[in-house]
């Protein structure tokens, strides 16, 4: 059986290799007392959702991209049954569940299923009646909490150069996502043996998420301290890619606002082609830089304060003159409007090809402007989880750059 490589080495490469996951019954599990703690502002329309998706899907496989979805590989990863027992101990420990009756009817009930269907089950979310616990009409109704943010991909781990960063997340809800890269990395038989590095581990008690994590060039990362990634994350997965001899020589900190609406750094800013990227004009003027380098000599890390606007830092560190494309042409009203749907939030699928959400239609046709192609795809329901095309998916292959 051939062996898949990860290979990521910009954020513009011809993509050839995505993983995503079409939208389950985990959506359905949202209901509105309960949103705010899955970290929805909605709750989507699951039919029309996957239609979104499988038309997201479509874009990417006409532009000969192959695309893996996350629920294949995670049955394909736990099909033995000692990886089963794993898997299962391990999805209901981090659930915190104690009963040992309870913890028994799970397993029971998730060893019944084939292995596709018992990954959708836990992605879903399990209600206390489907084990025969009787389920009060005022109480919470699962037992085991639906997964209604796996569709962003993206952030649970990410692939930087040849290997992968496996995210120790903010949030409790989003904790257990990371199980399923675990596993698949671990125990799939097209990956376990590929010599994939690990930079970042689930277990880490500092947090770091994809979705703040950049690979501007094959020497240049760039990763956000958000809301939801902590500095000393970055410091460690930066010290742990210095020493294992990869490619990279700078590491870009950027420190963007706090708060829902910049969630990560790709909320706010993108790279769509050599010399240009997206931004939101919100945090230009908050936006500090600071670049870490390596001393091998005395063997630590180098932290240097950068200065100048973001032009000029991008431009030093990618040695050419960016440019940057604000969303929603810098309008005030404009751009806070199509940010909140991601306008930032675009995935190139090759230098100056992007697949956008149609709906950010003012910032779509200054992208067209700027010669940039843009693949338009409906985005009613999927936008309303707050993330974008980016967010949706995980690049395994890019072609490196030329």
């Amino acid at each position: 059986m051939d062996k898949r490589k990860i290979n990521v080495y910009s954020e513009i490469g011809t993509l050839k290799t995505v993983l995503i996951h079409r939208p389950g019954e985990e959506i359905e599990n949202l209901i509105p007392e309960y949103l705010e703690r899955l970290l929805f502002d909605d709750i989507p329309f699951l039919k029309v959702a996957r239609q979104e998706h499988d038309n997201f899907a479509r874009i990417l496989q006409e532009n000969g991209v192959e695309t893996l979805y996350l629920e294949d590989l995670a049955a394909e990863a736990v099909r033995e049954s000692s990886i089963k027992e794993l898997f299962l101990s391990e999805v209901i420990d981090e659930c915190g569940i104690n009963d040992t009756q309870i913890i028994t009817s799970l397993k029971d009930y998730l060893y019944s299923m084939p292995e596709r269907k018992m990954i959708d089950k836990v992605m879903a979310g399990i209600r206390k009646k489907e084990i025969e616990v009787k389920e009060q009409y005022d109480e919470y109704p699962f037992i085991m909490d639906p997964m209604p943010n796996l569709y962003f991909t993206r952030d649970p781990f990410a692939c930087i150069g040849n290997g992968i960063s496996l995210n120790s997340m903010k949030t409790k809800t989003r904790r257990r996502e990371t199980i399923f890269g675990k596993y698949i990395f671990k125990y799939h038989p097209e990956l376990k043996d590929s010599g994939i590095k690990l930079w970042y581990d689930r277990n880490e008690i500092y947090n770091i998420e994809g979705g703040d994590e950049l690979i501007l060039s094959e020497e240049v990362i760039a990763i956000g301290h958000s809301e939801r990634t902590d500095k000393e994350a970055i410091i460690s997965m930066a010290k742990n890619i210095f020493e294992r001899g990869e490619n990279f020589k700078t590491i870009l900190i950027f420190d963007i606002p706090k708060a829902r609406a910049s969630m990560h750094l790709d909320t706010v800013f993108t790279m769509i082609d050599y010399d240009k990227f997206t931004v939101h004009p919100g945090i230009e003027d908050t936006l500090k830089v600071t670049a870490i380098t390596y001393d091998y000599k005395n063997k630590t890390l180098v932290f240097k304060q950068e200065e100048g606007s973001l032009e000029k830092i991008l431009s030093k560190y990618l040695k050419k003159d960016i440019a940057l494309i604000r969303c929603g042409g810098g309008d005030k009203v404009i751009s806070g409007r199509e940010q909140w749907n991601d306008g930032s939030n675009t995935l190139a699928i090759s230098p100056g090809t992007v697949i956008t959400y149609e709906r950010n239609y003012v910032t779509n046709e200054i992208l067209d402007k700027n010669n940039i192609k843009v693949l338009q795809m409906p985005s009613g329901e999927l936008s309303r989880g707050r993330g974008g095309p980016r967010c949706m998916s995980m690049p395994f292959y890019r072609e490196n750059l030329i």
